[in-house]
């Protein structure tokens, strides 16, 4: 058998060598995942992100066990900070999620970003369509939770949820971020603290005082319980959650299955795979062309053109222009 029919015949052991191919980027990683494609499309795919602080990690640790209390079967990417001495993920599954090892339903990989921004790491949306081939029904996302450059979970996943916290300085801190848009669910996570009601407060201020945010799906957002512009739309959620106490989880995990069976009967599930497939295709293209790229044009050739542009004898899109052709040519 292959390492794939291994993968797919439920063997972990397999799993946990795919991900590994799939993240160092070679030829066999290509055609495993070439092999494992048509098998997917089964799982829900959900995207947590928010800043630093929120306890995302604790919420997803509770979010996994209230799923297995019910039955589903869970993949966690954990996506974390890169060491700069190992290139390895700073953080680990094996530290932030000790009380899910040794479940047979789920299965925890941590990965790095390896300097990629927008929170994922480049190999992330291969990860999860290795976990979907293997069979599990939930696919959680974790994010490294970088602020600004947040938002590309939003084209990786179904359903994505932003955590706020309070006491961290800024009420409003996914709106600074540029990431409210993106939200199809809001959590204030450690609703136990002081400032919990002002969050609160915030965030329905700032959906529900008539301003209606087109986001990335081109959808309309509103506080729930306020008509949103397009009747048949999605009314975003805001939940309260103590994810160290399992305060609200159970209410995240029904807002996140509302929001699956409005994506499967509004029709809007087509055009979030669309997105995904647009996003995978266009990393998948510029991790070619810069493979393509450093094989055909010298370090030599390189740097003299860094310096060029660097020292204002050349600027970067003419520079760009000279080393097109070897990235295009036939050969």
């Amino acid at each position: 058998m292959t390492l794939t029919d291994d993968l797919l015949a439920g063997n972990r052991r397999a799993l946990a060598r795919t991900i590994t191919l799939v993240e160092n980027d070679g030829p066999d990683a290509h055609a495993a995942l070439a092999a494992l494609y048509p098998r997917t499309g089964q799982a829900h795919i959900l995207g947590v992100t928010g800043a630093p602080g929120t306890g995302k990690s604790t919420l997803v640790n509770a979010l996994a066990k209230a799923y297995r209390r019910r039955g589903f079967t869970v993949g966690i990417v954990a996506v974390d900070p890169t060491s700069p001495f190992t290139g390895g993920a700073l953080l680990g599954d094996r530290v932030r999620m000790r009380d899910l090892s040794g479940d047979p339903g789920i299965f925890i990989r941590s990965m790095a970003t390896r300097g990629s921004l927008g929170g994922l790491a480049q190999a992330t949306a291969d990860v999860i369509l290795a976990l979907d081939a293997a069979g599990f029904q939930r696919v959680i996302v974790e994010t490294v939770g970088v602020g600004q450059a947040e938002v590309d979970i939003a084209s990786t996943t179904h359903t994505t949820v932003v955590v706020e916290a309070p006491g961290l300085g800024d009420e409003v801190q996914a709106i600074k971020a540029g990431v409210l848009e993106i939200a199809d669910i809001l959590v204030v996570n450690k609703a136990d603290r002081e400032g919990a009601d002002k969050t609160m407060t915030a965030l329905h201020m700032m959906l529900g005082m008539g301003m209606r945010y087109a986001n990335h799906h081109g959808r309309t957002m509103a506080v729930d319980g306020v008509a949103a512009v397009e009747p048949a739309g999605w009314t975003t959620p805001i939940i309260k959650t103590v994810a160290l106490r399992d305060t609200g989880v159970d209410e995240l995990l029904e807002a996140v299955e509302a929001h699956r069976t409005y994506l499967l009967e509004s029709g809007e599930m087509q055009q979030r795979e669309e997105d995904r497939a647009h996003t995978s295709l266009i990393h998948i293209l510029q991790a070619s062309v810069l493979r393509r790229l450093n094989s055909r044009v010298s370090g030599d050739h390189l740097h003299q053109l860094v310096a060029e542009v660097a020292n204002r004898e050349l600027d970067p899109y003419s520079a760009a222009d000279q080393l097109l052709p070897a990235v295009l040519s036939a050969q």
